[in-house]
């Protein structure tokens, strides 16, 4: 049977999405032939590979690519992870579903943050929820929230 090619979409490809394609690879690598980008690309997150590694997963060697690198990829889903990406996601063609589940921004939530502990706590906050939600994949995307496309 052949993997699930799914498409995680963010603004920037520099945190959430890489995320998600880093956990999709690492728990769901079997089933899921995961890829990132984003609308446009604001090169990789430190700190989201900081975090990622502390978890036992490795996304140093991701870059942060812009939607149009993948253009000739037809993927089974797009699942947007963050609401801009999911307002200004383009309609791809063929079968391809669309699925959004909004995660908070963690380099933004941690703009105010006093300690590096204590902003690195809001990008360990977010992986875990993005770690969740991968681990119901490929059931959870046909649950609510689905966008057919």
């Amino acid at each position: 049977m052949d993997k699930l090619k799914i498409l995680f979409l963010c603004t920037g490809n520099s945190c959430r999405s890489q995320m998600a394609e880093g956990w999709a690879r690492h728990l769901k690598g079997d089933i899921i032939e995961p890829f990132s980008a984003g609308i446009e690309t604001h090169g990789l997150n430190q700190n989201a590979v900081k975090v990622m590694a502390e978890a036992g997963v490795d996304i140093s060697n991701h870059r942060s690519k812009h939607l149009d690198e993948l253009k000739h990829i037809r993927f089974d889903w797009v699942v947007t992870v963050c609401d801009a990406a999911n307002e200004r996601c383009p309609i791809f063609p063929g079968a391809t579903g669309r699925f959004h589940i909004g995660f908070n921004d963690p380099p933004k939530l941690a703009e105010n943050a006093k300690t590096e502990e204590e902003a690195l706590a809001h990008y360990r906050r977010v992986r875990d929820e993005i770690r969740r939600f991968v681990e119901g994949l490929p059931e959870n995307l046909t649950a609510e929230g689905g966008i057919n496309g």
